[in-house]
């Protein structure tokens, strides 16, 4: 039975969470085998899922992974060869959506969550719950702004608690769109290096690296920095034990009334 094949495999729990938007080089050719929506049997998926160990070959290679040992490395090939499964399952199920190999393909949906999901613990402002209900009449069905050009590729947070800062940079890089037509991508490492914003009225609620903080109080920090650096400029790394300076006599240029900072 002819199927044509290619996989991009992610489950689906893995969309909660911020994962690299980089794309795989043609001349790597990881898996690209989208199931096809026709009717494979299960035998079928599995028997194409006997070659796993090439896609795994190549899955190691393009995320840097390497294991202790010969008993560890058989297991995690063991789980990417459940996750491949998952992923033909889901991709039937919805064949509108796309499912890919992910630096998380090793991993058993336990150890993500455990590893990359969950809140910690932040002491929220007062006024968190004091957003004002915007009407909801004659909305579209439907409205994606990634098609108008607002957003920028997936970011993988890694296992830094800095979930705040992404969701600050994404507001202002949006903010920074429709003002301007100019999609650019700002530095999340900078909030985590440089942003120890408090809010005035609630004694703890800072922000705080990779331990967390809130993205209103990012806003307060981004006003009073002057703007954010270019996420080419100052590259993300998933630590906070690093500052970079940044100098007073920069070029600049303006989003709305937000100053943004390029070296």
């Amino acid at each position: 039975m002819e199927a044509k094949t290619s996989f991009l495999v992610l489950f689906s729990l893995l969309l909660v969470t911020a994962i690299s938007g980089q794309t795989f080089s043609d001349d790597e050719q990881l898996i690209r085998q989208v199931t096809d929506g026709g009717d494979a049997s299960a035998d079928h998926r599995n028997a194409e899922l006997l070659g796993a160990e090439h896609h795994f070959s190549l899955f190691k290679k393009r995320f840097g992974k390497s294991y202790a040992s010969q008993e560890e490395h058989d297991h995690r090939f063991r789980i990417f060869q459940a996750n491949l499964r998952r992923a033909a399952r889901h991709q039937t199920l919805d064949p509108s959506a796309t499912h890919g190999v992910t630096r998380f393909s090793d991993l058993t949906p336990a150890e993500f969550r455990r590893a990359h999901l969950g809140l910690r613990n932040l002491r929220f402002p007062k006024d968190a719950q004091k957003a004002p209900i915007l009407p909801t009449n004659d909305l579209p069905e439907d409205f994606d702004w990634r098609e108008k050009g607002a957003v920028t590729p997936v970011k993988n947070q890694g296992s830094c608690g800095s979930c705040w800062s992404f969701s600050a940079t994404g507001a202002l890089e949006g903010a920074h769109f429709l003002a301007t037509g100019n999609l650019v991508s700002l530095s999340e490492q900078q909030l985590v290096d440089c942003d120890h914003e408090c809010d005035p009225e609630e004694a703890g609620s800072c922000d705080s690296g990779c331990n967390g903080g809130l993205m209103n109080s990012a806003f307060e920090y981004t006003l009073k920095a002057g703007g954010l650096m270019r996420e080419e400029d100052y590259p993300y790394t998933g630590t906070d034990r690093s500052t970079l300076q940044i100098r007073q006599d920069e070029d600049c240029f303006f989003s709305g009334q937000l100053q943004c900072c390029i070296p």
